[in-house]
């Protein structure tokens, strides 16, 4: 910001620069700094809107939630920590008024949580945020376990965002709630969102390619063998292998993986795509007859394919 100021050094106004983030006066001039750290006395508002043409100059408090009733704009009393009476009777009514939002709150607290153990997108989180919502205002989660309703919510929602997760997965971050739970709980927010949209609910095709990248880089595989991983799960799918997809990505990166330099063993396979060892044989069984057709040329030219192990 320009300004006239008289210089010491040129002994007569000159235009001087306002650095505020240094918060230094310089001379344009001459460059002499004529006032050092000063403190910046000006309005400290800024806007924190997005897109949306909102300007509202706002500063303080916590961020905007849609979802809850008062736009999560509140305000909580807590303890002082003398444990004074005057803030205990003030935190009894508070308490005795009600929070018509604390089991949302609790909700959002526990999908935020288990989306950051998975390392899933704000979308993401965001979508399972919306389910759970919906459910809420249906009074239809009363009685029923959090973390399975929760774990089924972040499941769904990775479904409609195009990035699954399996069961498996969702439930290694859930502690209140088993693998069984978290599938009823799924099929139940089903049955109440087609009823809520009064239709069927709009949920991804999952294919062995959803699962490939993330069960990859868990195994540290290379991307050549990632590439030919990716082109033999393409031409799988012109086979009738009739198993579950991630149990074909899972068959897939076992064979890649036994015709390549580092080989990997069926154990950690089997941990780092949660599928059981007698699963991804069962898998591989049935894609063995047709490997010469579905591994690329490019990566089967230089390596032999008697190397693949028989399926007992």
């Amino acid at each position: 910001m320009m300004s006239d100021t008289y210089c010491p050094d040129c002994k007569r106004n000159t235009e001087v620069v306002c650095d505020h983030a240094a918060g230094d006066t310089v001379c344009s001039e001459c460059g002499l700094v004529l006032e050092a750290r000063s403190i910046d006395e000006t309005s400290e508002w800024r806007t924190f809107a997005d897109d949306s043409g909102d300007h509202d100059p706002n500063r303080v408090g916590g961020p905007v939630n849609p979802l809850l009733g008062d736009a999560a704009l509140s305000t909580v009393i807590s303890r002082a920590p003398n444990g004074s009476n005057v803030d205990s009777s003030l935190t009894r009514l508070q308490n005795r008024g009600g929070d018509p939002d604390r089991a949302l709150l609790m909700a959002f607290k526990a999908i935020s949580s288990m989306a950051d153990r998975l390392s899933l997108v704000t979308t993401i989180k965001d979508r399972a945020s919306e389910i759970y919502k919906r459910l809420e205002d249906q009074k239809c989660t009363r009685g029923r376990n959090l973390d399975a309703l929760v774990g089924a919510c972040i499941y769904i929602a990775c479904r409609q965002e195009g990035k699954p997760r399996t069961v498996k997965e969702i439930c290694s971050i859930v502690a209140g709630a088993t693998k069984k739970e978290i599938g009823r709980a799924k099929e139940f927010i089903v049955k109440q969102l087609k009823v809520d949209k009064g239709g069927p609910v709009d949920l991804t095709t999952i294919r062995p390619g959803d699962y490939l990248r993330r069960f990859c880089s868990n195994l540290g595989m290379t991307h050549e063998e990632v590439k030919a991983v990716q082109e033999t799960v393409q031409k799988a799918g012109n086979f009738d292998i009739r198993r579950s997809p991630i149990s074909i990505a899972a068959a897939i990166i076992f064979m890649i993986t036994q015709i390549s330099e580092a080989k990997k063993p069926l154990r950690d396979i089997s941990l780092a795509t949660t599928v059981a060892e007698g699963t991804i044989k069962n898998a591989y069984k049935d894609l063995y007859p047709h490997a010469a057709k579905i591994i690329p040329e490019w990566y089967s030219k230089e390596r032999d394919l008697k190397n693949l192990s028989s399926p007992k």
